[in-house]
This record gives structure tokens, C-alpha cells and sequence, in this order.
């Protein structure tokens, strides 16, 4: 490599650099390289190219350097003496995990640089390095870290905006079970909540419970299709001693241990008709008497239940009481399945992978775009629940930073992890559902939503019409301002 071809570098790329640098953000990169010419000339290469270019001559060096500041890139020769490019890799991932690193290595060292990528690294170049082909590799690597930033930046800000204690959602439906939660909160109507499956009735019971001042009290949980028929009664309403032949001791049930709070009711559908007889006046005299006691006991409670089943069927088969029914839907709330809201999947991973990787110390950080394509595309029929094991499985046993579909518990057919051009319709889509989050929060006040994400009014009416986003909310069209 010599610096004899370097005013021809200059005088072909003088008018595109400047133009890039009015434009784009100075990014830092980090060049650990033994031979001085080459880092020399790598570092003014660059520099002219509109960076900043910091150099090491050694990884322990380098290393140093990455302790101090963060960088954006970083070129790493394989064999250095001090400390190898292997090793500053792995050091690099534990201190800058979303930091690129490319490798530059001899022709004889190619298997050891494939080894690098497969221990995390960007990409490598081989010497004597070309430059073009290296311009484009980094600008491919600082551009896909960018994506990652801001897709994960959009998905936090998405998440942090959509939820409701421990749920998660940005869904329109979703978002509206949300206020009708927060209302309910401060009233003890009975409330009943339908759903399938791992739709998450406990986490939205819970949420009514602990939005007001129900929260210092008791919540307690009761999954009426886990007890066994002969100690249902004991298990709800207490019993006293003597009372049956194992009853050794007196006993308060479930609705006296809830008394002044929330008793969640769970599969209601479950309890036994003459169960629901006793349950019924428990509701309507806000009463219960132990079983083998006759003295009444006064109770202030809210009752929440929940099925997954239809409880409209079951009456018409006299399985389930009429009048207990209309008791417990005063207010009826259905929960809709993940299938129907599949915009809520992305931040929905997030949220679970923020969760669990608090909770395992983890390194992941993110999913592929195959494994997003995966989620996506997934029927879901134990819903959120099944999501949520779906991620934690993929936790256990992942290296990070992001999910990998070999991760996953279940194989996708003709997926793959390639990174490419699908992140930025990755991006785009999220981009695309934060907008229309915040169109809806703002009632569609185009002058509203501009100032909150931070952009100009003519720029919002440009997203728009880019990614086919309806102005109003009745999908009419809207004159746009004029051009500033």
C-alpha cells in the first residue's frame, strides 16, 4: 500500500464528502493496526472521507482507547502483538456490544478471520486493502448500527407510551380497554373478562386493582378450575372447624383475605352450579357465611371474573347460572388474541427481552429480521403467554447480542438472518405504526403530533404520503401546508 495513490482518492471524492459532511453525524472510528503506513494511511483515507480516525498500534492499545470513549466502528488487524484482534473483539462486545468491528487480516489468516465473524464481528477485508471496498463496508456497518439504535429507540419510545402497568400495547383496541381499565379502577363494579387463552385476563385484573387506591389491599387469585369440587366452597367462602372431617381448625376463604381489595376470580365457567348459587348471593348481600358456621360476614370486595369460554353458550345449556351471569357482567371487557393485534409483536419483544435480561443478566439485546419475520408470521394461539415463553426459551439458550432463529423453540422453513435491505422495511414499519400512535393519541391534530415527534409539519405530511399512513382518522384525504 503506498500513499503515492492518495491525490487520486482526494480529487474523486472532494465534492461527495462535502456534501456527506453537512449532512451526516462525525462518527468515530477506532484503527488497530501494528503497520504504521497502513494505519496511517487508513486514518487520513478516512478523515477525508468525513470521520473521525482514532489509532492504535497494538489491541491493548485499542482497548484502552474503547475504555475511554465510545466509538463507532472499529478496524481490527487479526495478529497484533500485546493483545490479538480475537481478543480485543471479545473485550470489544462485553464493553460496546452494538459497536461494528471489521477485521483485516493476511491471506493466509482467512480462516481465522471467519472465525471472528462467527464470534461476533462485522465482516473482514483482506490485505493489501482496497479502498473502495472498504468505504463501503464501513459505511454499511455504521449504517446497519444505526438501524439498530433507532429501530430499538422507536420500539422503547413506542413501548413506554403503550402501556398500562405490566401490559403492553399500541394496539387501537387495546389502547381503549386501557382507559375503560382506568375508570374501573375507581369503582367496585363487578367486572368480566373475556378472552382466550394467554391473552393476559390476570395482568389486566391486576392492573384495575393497582391504578387506585385498591392498591394498598389485598389482591388475591383464585383459578376456580384448579380446585377440586368437594373443597371449592371451603376454598371461597372459609369453613369452621368440624365442619367436614379434615376441617381441624377454623378457616377464612379467599373473599374474606381479599376484603378491602380485588378477588380475581379466574375461569369462572369452571364452578360447579351449586356454586354458583352461593357465589351469587355473595355478590348480591356483599355477604358470605363459612361453611358449618350460620353467621353471616360482611364483605367489600371487587369481584372480577374471567372465562375463556362463552358463557352466553354455556347458559343456554344450563351450565352456567342466568342470573349469576348478568351479576358478574356489569361491565364486560373482551381481550382481544395477538393474531388479531400482531403491530403490538414487536414491542411486545422488546418488553420481554428488557424484562428477562434484567432477570438472567443477559447480553441479548434484540432479535434478526428473520426471527421478527418469524414472530410475525406466527399463528400465536397460546397468545402473549406463548410469546413470552418464546422469547424467554430463546434467552436461555442465545450468545446476543440479538436472537437468532436457531434460538427459537420451534423451526421456520425457508427463513433466514440475512440483515440487508429487509431492516430498513423493518424500520420503516415501526416508524410507521409510532406515527400512527401518536395520530391517534392527538386525535389526528396534525399540528399536535408534528410537535411531539419532533418534526417539522411539512416533514409529517411527507411520512404520510412515504409510508401510506391515512391523514384523518376516517382515511379522508387532507390538504397539506404549505411548503416552508
Amino acid at each position: 500500500m503506498s500513499r503515492e495513490r492518495w491525490p487520486f482518492w482526494r480529487t474523486l471524492r472532494t465534492a461527495r464528502i462535502c456534501a456527506d459532511r453537512l449532512h451526516r453525524m462525525t462518527k468515530t472510528i477506532l484503527i488497530a493496526e501494528d503497520e504504521e503506513i497502513l494505519r496511517d494511511t487508513l486514518a487520513s483515507l478516512l478523515r477525508d472521507e468525513g470521520f473521525d480516525a482514532l489509532t492504535a498500534a497494538d489491541g491493548e492499545a485499542a482497548y484502552r482507547i474503547a475504555l475511554e470513549q465510545e466509538v463507532d466502528l472499529v478496524l481490527s488487524d487479526v495478529r497484533m502483538p500485546n493483545m490479538d484482534g480475537l481478543t480485543l473483539l471479545n473485550k470489544l462486545q462485553e464493553l460496546q456490544p452494538d459497536t461494528p468491528v471489521l477485521m483485516l487480516t493476511a491471506f493466509g489468516t482467512v480462516e481465522t478471520a471467519v472465525s471472528a465473524m462467527q464470534a461476533g464481528a462485522w465482516d473482514f477485508l483482506l490485505k493489501p486493502v482496497q479502498f473502495d471496498e472498504l468505504l463501503v463496508k464501513v459505511r454499511r456497518a455504521l449504517e446497519h448500527r444505526d438501524l439498530v439504535r433507532n429501530q430499538r429507540r422507536m420500539v422503547h419510545e413506542a413501548a413506554s407510551g403503550s402501556s398500562f402497568h405490566d401490559l403492553v400495547s399500541q394496539s387501537p383496541s387495546m389502547q381503549t380497554l386501557f382507559e375503560q381499565a382506568r375508570k374501573l379502577s375507581a369503582i367496585k363494579s363487578t367486572v368480566l373478562l373475556l378472552g382466550e387463552s394467554g391473552t393476559g385476563k390476570e395482568l389486566f385484573a391486576r392492573a384495575i386493582h393497582y391504578n387506585d387506591a385498591t392498591r394498598a389491599h389485598p389482591f388475591i387469585a383464585v383459578n376456580c378450575g384448579a380446585i377440586p369440587e368437594s373443597l371449592i366452597e371451603s376454598e371461597l367462602f372459609g369453613h369452621r372447624k368440624g365442619s367436614f372431617t379434615s376441617a381441624t381448625q377454623d378457616k377464612i376463604g379467599m373473599f374474606e383475605a381479599a376484603n378491602g381489595g380485588t378477588l380475581f376470580l379466574d375461569e369462572v365457567s369452571n364452578l360447579p352450579l351449586r356454586v354458583q348459587g352461593t357465589l351469587l348471593r355473595a355478590l348480591e348481600d356483599r355477604t358470605i357465611v363459612r361453611v358449618g358456621d350460620t353467621k353471616p360476614r360482611q364483605i367489600d370486595i371487587r369481584v372480577i371474573t374471567a372465562s375463556n369460554r362463552d358463557l352466553r353458550k354455556m347458559m343456554d345449556a344450563e351450565e352456567f347460572r342466568e342470573d349469576l351471569y348478568y351479576r358478574i357482567a356489569v361491565v364486560t371487557l373482551r381481550l382481544p388474541p395477538l393474531r388479531e393485534r400482531r403491530s403490538d409483536i414487536p414491542i411486545l419483544v422488546h418488553y420481554f427481552i428488557r424484562k428477562y435480561a434484567d432477570e438472567m443478566d443477559s447480553p441479548v439485546e434484540g432479535v434478526t429480521n428473520g426471527v421478527m419475520r418469524a414472530l410475525l408470521n406466527r399463528p400465536w394461539r397460546g397468545n402473549v403467554r406463548e410469546l413470552e415463553n418464546v422469547i424467554e426459551h430463546a434467552m436461555i439458550f442465545g450468545a446476543g447480542p440479538n436472537i437468532r432463529l436457531e434460538d427459537l423453540p420451534f423451526t421456520v422453513d425457508g427463513a433466514d438472518d440475512d440483515p440487508g435491505e429487509d431492516l430498513k422495511e423493518a424500520l420503516h414499519q415501526f416508524e410507521r405504526e409510532h406515527i400512527l400512535a401518536s395520530l391517534r393519541k392527538h386525535h389526528f391534530d396534525k399540528t399536535q403530533v408534528a410537535g411531539a415527534l419532533g418534526i417539522g409539519l411539512s416533514s409529517l405530511y411527507r411520512k404520510l404520503d412515504d409510508l401510506q399512513i391515512p391523514k384523518n382518522a376516517d382515511g379522508s384525504p387532507d390538504d397539506e401546508p404549505a411548503s416552508n
